[in-house]
């Protein structure tokens, strides 16, 4: 026991814990909007998320589920949660690397005490920024990725003290390789960080290009690792319950991970888009001005014994930028969706942070040498620990609580359980959706419904998996030229007539419907009728179904930009209803209507105004 307790580093179990706490404390507590609802259901039943399938996260985030307690959602946000701890842990270790064995100047025997608690420092800074802050306490990929990135990057610092010490050790080497192959099945940019490592392995001894043998042996490592990814075959075989891609056979496995769902007309670029597109990237958004400040004196205080991973690092942000704002030359409206590519990159910006800290408390030990060692360690290090850290923890702590973000649960059930018996109902869009996959197939509500997603329905894939549509008019359309509107309206025709038909929200208003069709609202929901069928007020009991945690009354501080859609859409629903109450001579109830979507939010009032004055009303 003595032994254990002399080998364990409790620094590093700290950098590890201290932010799972912190997730844990804000964790969502089930499904959230954007990609959640679809990575939960594909975890759930081992499927395959959007391109590229994802399939590493998905085996890693399933040995979750089997835990006792919680949803199926809770327990992937908690493993979302372990990985972004990991990769905080791999800014520890990483930066407690680089500092080596550097003693800590007028406090001699302390250097140890000092590098271990700068390299803790680090990892709690990266923790509470707002990007990894985000994607730890619900679920998603990249944290896995940045640990994953952290840990290759320390293995080739282990290659290269080996071939300092003559005892170089290959298998440094071949396990990293292993790990990047591993690694784009959490996400394709783990490509984007092999110019790093290569240049570390490169700038040591660049004769190692010419070692075909051990060239070859780290290419098939590579290829062991990005084996997992037969896993989007294998499955799709088995018919899973989400099976995005459908890659049965190389063709569609291809189509998946080379991402040809997503055809995007590139912009015409011009000065101003190239800095948005570049600021994807963005130090000072997550580690504040004095973190940028901290960066550059880490990289400066590399120059002399760690010049190679100051370099590797740049090497890395010119890779990231040259292929993401470079090469992908995303629209501006679409440039948000690349911020989260960078997380590996900002665990590299902790880590010389880390360093930065380190430097400045030798500094100034050395210009004070009456600061002795036992002041150093009783002033010293708690500041490395907790001034900077606990700053940028504190500006972000807010706005990534979600503890209490039921926003996109409440959404999705209130859409199910007011529809009618054996409707079909049309979606639009990731956030409209994916809730209602994940209620559901993974909790079983409303296993009557049939929920089809709109711009899904020219995939052949897609149709393949909905009985009602194999059989479909759209099954022998050419789905390449057919639009998602066109597709919608040929749906909508062959059912409307022999079960209730209805649409969410943004089909309402992202379809111009004519043509036969008129939409008729039923609260956040649309049924869909023939045109010329009387139109009557809306029905005010579904409000009564429906459950509003956190709409109204500052109930809950987190709002992300689906989240604010969201309630927006309540809102504009009440407003909706209002209006056509009003317009039937409802005054009563068209006047409470407008008052709710005022009290849900308050911007709408100059629109709340324009309805009322046009009824007389003030």
């Amino acid at each position: 026991m003595t032994e254990i307790r002399k080998r364990l580093d409790i620094f590093a179990l700290l950098s590890f814990l201290l932010p799972l706490l912190l997730y844990l404390i804000t964790l969502a507590p089930s499904v959230t909007f954007f990609d959640s609802g679809e990575f939960i259901t594909a975890t759930s039943c081992l499927g395959a998320a959007h391109s590229p399938g994802y399939p590493l996260f998905i085996n890693y985030a399933k040995a979750f589920t089997w835990l006792p307690f919680g949803s199926i959602a809770f327990r992937v946000n908690f493993a979302t949660a372990v990985s972004a701890g990991l990769a905080c842990y791999g800014a520890y270790l990483l930066t407690f690397t680089l500092l080596g064995k550097e003693d800590f100047p007028g406090a001699p025997g302390t250097g140890a005490l000092f590098r271990r608690g700068a390299s803790l420092a680090a990892a709690l800074a990266f923790a509470g920024t707002p990007r990894l802050w985000l994607q730890s306490n619900h679920d998603k990929p990249y944290p896995l990725l940045a640990f994953i990135c952290g840990i290759v990057f320390y293995l080739m610092l282990r290659w290269r003290d080996s071939v300092d010490a003559d005892a170089e050790h290959p298998g440094y080497v071949y396990l990293g390789a292993f790990l990047c192959g591993l690694g784009t099945a959490a996400h394709q940019i783990m490509v984007l960080m092999i110019p790093v490592y290569a240049y570390l392995l490169i700038s040591k001894n660049w004769r190692v290009i010419l070692r075909v043998r051990e060239i070859i042996l780290a290419l098939s490592f590579g290829i062991l690792g990005f084996a997992i990814q037969l896993h989007l075959i294998v499955r799709a075989l088995q018919k899973p319950l989400l099976n995005w891609g459908d890659s049965k056979d190389l063709g569609q496995f291809l189509w998946t991970m080379l991402r040809k769902g997503y055809p995007v007309e590139k912009p015409v670029r011009d000065l101003k888009l190239l800095w948005i597109q570049m600021n994807a990237f963005n130090v000072p958004h997550e580690y504040t001005a004095v973190g940028i400040t901290l960066l550059v004196l880490g990289l400066f205080f590399c120059l002399k014994k760690n010049r190679d991973a100051a370099i590797a690092y740049l090497v890395g942000i010119f890779s990231f930028l040259l292929v993401i704002a470079g090469y992908f030359d995303a629209p501006a409206d679409l440039v948000f969706l690349s911020e989260e590519f960078f997380t590996p990159l900002y665990l590299l910006s902790a880590v010389f942070i880390g360093v930065a800290l380190f430097g400045i408390l030798a500094t100034i030990a050395q210009r004070f040498p009456a600061l002795t060692a036992r002041r150093a360690a009783n002033f010293l290090v708690p500041v490395s620990l907790f001034l900077f850290p606990a700053a940028v923890c504190a500006l972000n702590f807010q706005e990534n609580d979600q503890h209490e973000n039921y926003i996109a649960y409440d959404y999705a059930s209130n859409s199910l359980r007011s529809l009618p018996q054996n409707t079909v109902y049309f979606t639009w869009g990731d956030s409209g959706a994916f809730p209602l996959w994940y209620l559901q197939g993974v909790e079983r509500m409303r296993d009557d419904l049939d929920i089809l997603h709109t711009p899904h329905l020219v995939f052949r894939w897609y149709l393949d998996a909905f009985p009602i549509l194999k059989n479909s008019r759209l099954a022998s359309q050419q789905l390449d030229s057919l639009s998602p509107e066109a597709a919608l309206f040929l749906a909508i025709s062959e059912q409307v007539g022999s079960r209730p038909v209805f649409v969410d929200f943004s089909t309402r208003y992202s379809v111009p419907f004519g043509g036969g069709f008129q939409p008729r609202q039923r609260g956040i929901s649309y049924r869909i009728v023939p045109q010329g069928v009387p139109v009557v007020p809306p029905e005010q009991e579904v409000w009564s179904l429906y459950t509003l945690r956190g709409i109204t009354g500052g109930d809950m501080f987190f709002r992300d930009l689906d989240t604010g859609k969201a309630i927006q859409i309540y809102a504009s629903s009440h407003l909706e209803a209002g209006e056509s109450l009003l317009s039937v001579g409802a005054l009563a109830a068209g006047l409470n209507e407008v008052k709710l979507a005022q009290t849900i939010t308050p911007e709408l009032g100059p629109q709340a105004a324009q309805i009322l004055g046009k009824y007389g009303y003030r």
